[in-house]
């Protein structure tokens, strides 16, 4: 993004964080964030049923048909946070499919507190949801599992989103903040039932939507890289402070671009080696094929910032090669000029050829001034040459 809006955005990250001594818990809503939209996918084996802009009465009446009712009520009778509630109370469709509750925009506390209600979610959770400046991490809940992490699409500028995955017993839901996500294609194969994802569970859900936020950032990458070839061929050829405003951008979405990676890598390895109940060992091997991408992308990541700080230098060095032939240019004019500037002082001298033969008989000589110009001509012709023997002008050397 331009520095302008970057600096806005930085900005409005700062506003978004809780002053201190804030209450742990307390929902800090984004002003910009849009209002949540929420769509539901309910699949297994033998199909799929999706519904868009599902209204919170229809989602409550899911999970009474899913036998999760109750759970808020008796969260708020015992005095306990939802987190506190049993399983039972937060396992939707064990045993009868996959519940897969998409929510984009979190630009309303109480649609995001009912939700995290409805599935036990505790309100650290809901605060880290909310909050668009979290770390990648994963958290264990006993019954059920957090994991935040970034995704980052590159079309003109580089733009980032926060996903956030609450995983349980044969449910997953999922946070996002703006529309337009990487989920799509996870959509098209529950639709049209490709591959496992319809014949396995909640675990296999969360790893594709994992994957498919991983995958977000190599088309980024990609633009980066190209971007970065232009840049090379314009530092070579013809560099300018455009060029070098270029390149510092560049680098900031580097730097974007690897605190979203790096610490994302961190959380799968996390989730990889640490026994969560809802996450199977034939998951696992996927998740570590996950990891093996981020790897790969922290490999990129730091290829492509060490090729943009040496982008820079290349410039630093052309802008003072540039610098060097001026001055190298203008040594030379004044380096000409100096004998000429010699000889027109010396006959510019007031001299009285009548009291001597020696004071200057060229002022008296019919041939004084083209003798003097000649002079100069020929002085600057003889610089030229040997200038140019040398290799200093003309851009050639001799052999000799």
């Amino acid at each position: 993004m331009p520095r302008r809006h970057a600096r806005k955005h930085l900005v409005s990250r700062l506003k978004q964080r809780h002053p201190p001594g804030t209450m742990p818990g307390t929902l800090s809503i984004d002003p910009a964030a849009p209002r949540p939209v929420i769509n539901v996918m309910e699949f297994d084996a033998a199909g799929c049923r999706e519904r868009t802009d599902v209204s919170m009465e229809e989602l409550d009446g899911l999970a009474i048909r899913l036998g999760r009712s109750g759970g808020q009520q008796r969260a708020a009778a015992s005095g306990t946070s939802p987190a506190s509630v049993s399983s039972t109370a937060t396992r939707a469709g064990a045993g009868s499919g996959v519940l897969w509750v998409d929510v984009i925009g979190t630009g309303d506390a109480a649609v995001i507190q009912h939700i995290g209600e409805l599935f036990g979610l505790h309100r650290l959770e809901l605060e880290d949801i909310v909050s668009s400046h979290q770390r990648a991490k994963v958290e264990d809940y006993t019954d059920h599992v957090y994991l935040v992490m970034r995704e980052c699409s590159c079309h003109k500028d580089l733009e980032q989103d926060q996903i956030s995955l609450c995983m349980g017993q044969g449910w997953v839901v999922s946070f996002q903040g703006k529309h337009g996500d990487c989920y799509e294609p996870v959509r098209q194969r529950i639709r049209q039932r490709k591959g496992r994802i319809s014949a396995q569970g909640a675990d296999y859900l969360a790893y594709a939507l994992i994957d498919a936020v991983v995958d977000s950032y190599f088309p980024a990458l990609e633009h980066l890289g190209e971007t970065l070839e232009a840049l090379e061929d314009e530092t070579t050829l013809k560099p300018s402070e455009a060029t070098a405003a270029a390149i510092h951008h560049v680098k900031r979405d580097l730097l974007t671009v690897r605190r979203a990676v790096w610490p994302a890598r961190e959380a799968i390895s996390t989730l990889i080696r640490e026994d969560h109940a809802f996450i199977t060992a034939d998951t696992r091997v996927y998740l570590r094929d996950c990891y093996d991408h981020l790897v790969q992308l922290m490999d990129m990541v730091e290829t492509y910032r060490e090729i943009g700080s040496g982008l820079m230098d290349i410039y630093l060095a052309s802008v003072s090669n540039k610098m060097s032939e001026v001055m190298k240019v203008l040594t030379i004019i004044a380096t000409i000029f100096m004998p000429l500037s010699f000889i027109a002082g010396l006959y510019g001298m007031n001299f009285n050829t009548q009291a001597s033969w020696v004071n200057m008989p060229e002022l008296n000589w019919a041939f004084g001034y083209p003798f003097a110009l000649g002079l100069m001509a020929a002085t600057a012709t003889v610089m030229l040459v040997y200038f140019g023997r040398k290799g200093w002008v003309f851009g050639t050397r001799r052999n000799r």
